[in-house]
C-alpha cells in the first residue's frame, strides 16, 4: 500500500488491508510516498493505493471483497 502520514483514507484502508492478508496468511507493505518526489507525482492524487503483484488494484477506498477475490486468485 502506498500511502502517507495524517490520511484517514490511509488508516482505514490499512485495517482493511491488515484483516483480509492476516486472514489468508499473506504479507504486505506500506510505503510512504512522502519524500518520494515519483511517487508522489504519479499517485498523490489517488492514497492510498493498494497493489497485488506489483500491480494497481484499487485507490482511496478498499473493498474487502475485492482485495479477498485478487489476493486468492
Amino acid at each position: 500500500m502506498l500511502g502517507r502520514p495524517g490520511c484517514h483514507l490511509c488508516d482505514e484502508a490499512r485495517a482493511v488491508i491488515a484483516r483480509v492478508a492476516d486472514e489468508l496468511g499473506v504479507a504486505w507493505e506500506e510505503q510512504s510516498v512522502v519524500g518520494d518526489r515519483a511517487l508522489l507525482e504519479q499517485y498523490g492524487e489517488q492514497i492510498p493505493v493498494t497493489f497485488v503483484d506489483g500491480r494497481q488494484h484499487d485507490y482511496w477506498r478498499v473493498d474487502e471483497a475485492r482485495l479477498r477475490a485478487a489476493l486468492q486468485a
